[in-house]
């Protein structure tokens, strides 16, 4: 008999929606292996035992496989996506390598775009990355996932989360509340990322051990962050020596993630951005990731990414 690989998928419910009726989900799949895939009870399995085909067909059953766990449909737009090499968020050699598995996450996480496999690649070939771009493009939520995978496998010892909080004119010490409540809806965003992530408790003792900390930039001043992944959100409302100030707490084996959207500047008129400066100061500095993401990366309501392109037609 002919040997095979074989997933074993949670129910049949689950295999049913992977199928697709009358298995159109495997008859894609099987024309672009060029092998034979079948299932057999709450099994998957593809013929042979090439470690190509079997490591493509692993990817494509698990990135399927979290689509369904999240929800989603599992219809020939998103399959086409995924084995079209050429097509956005399509498999390669290169995205079938980048997914991202934090240890204790209810979900893996795939790029979806061409940008951000390179984003993530990015994220671990160098220590300092910018990403610019709009809302809804997984910027952040990319950032904060890796950043989780870090520490959570030991490779750095903490994640620490600032963003600007003045955005109009407002002195942190003006609002109200402890710290931690005054920084809670700053930082809301990365947290939402987390808690999709991991577990509520899980989340929370990760907070409460420091192993995630959260700050605001202001609090910044003076340290240094050893061996810790530091992530800068919203970094377009960032003055010039603002963010110096936070480029250079960089201390010894850790990594700066920058993000931002340079189009939603909220500093007062004729102040800079100092992501903007950033990035045009360190595009010749080859050590340093900087990534632009466009309309093309959205992948939210696909109604943001016609929001977004309108605006920049306008």
């Amino acid at each position: 008999m002919e040997t095979a690989y074989t997933i074993v998928v949670p129910d049949a419910d689950v295999l049913s929606r992977l199928c697709g009726t009358n298995d159109s989900n495997l008859n894609l799949i099987e024309q672009y292996l060029g092998v034979p895939v079948f299932s057999c009870g709450n099994e998957l399995s593809v013929a042979g035992s090439d470690p190509d085909i079997t490591r493509q067909f692993r990817y494509i059953i698990d990135r399927l496989l979290d689509e369904v766990s999240s929800g989603s449909d599992v219809g020939p737009e998103l399959l086409t996506s995924v084995l079209q090499p050429d097509a956005p968020g399509g498999l390669s050699g290169s995205h079938s390598d980048v997914a991202i598995m934090v240890p204790g996450a209810v979900k893996k996480i795939f790029p979806i775009t061409r940008h951000q496999t390179e984003l993530v690649q990015t994220m671990r070939r160098k220590d300092l990355v910018f990403c610019t771009g709009p809302a809804g493009s997984g910027k952040t939520f990319l950032m904060a996932a890796e950043a989780l995978r870090m520490v959570l496998s030991r490779e750095k010892k903490r994640l620490v989360l600032t963003r600007p909080v003045v955005e109009a004119g407002e002195s942190l010490g003006f609002l109200p509340g402890d710290l931690e409540q005054k920084i809670h809806p700053y930082l809301r965003p990365l947290f939402d990322v987390i808690n999709t992530l991991l577990p509520p408790s899980s989340a929370r003792k990760l907070l409460e051990s420091g192993v995630v900390e959260a700050a605001p930039l202001a609090y910044m001043r003076g340290r240094t962050l050893n061996d810790s992944v530091i992530i800068l959100d919203e970094a377009q409302n960032t003055t010039c020596e603002q963010m110096k100030m936070f480029l250079t707490r960089m201390g010894e084996g850790s990594k700066v993630f920058v993000t931002g959207d340079i189009t939603q500047i909220d500093l007062p008129p004729r102040i800079p951005s100092g992501l903007v400066q950033a990035v045009r100061l360190f595009r010749s500095i080859p050590e340093i990731g900087l990534l632009d993401f466009g309309p093309e990366d959205v992948v939210r309501n696909p109604l943001v990414r016609k929001i977004v392109q309108a605006y920049e037609n306008n």
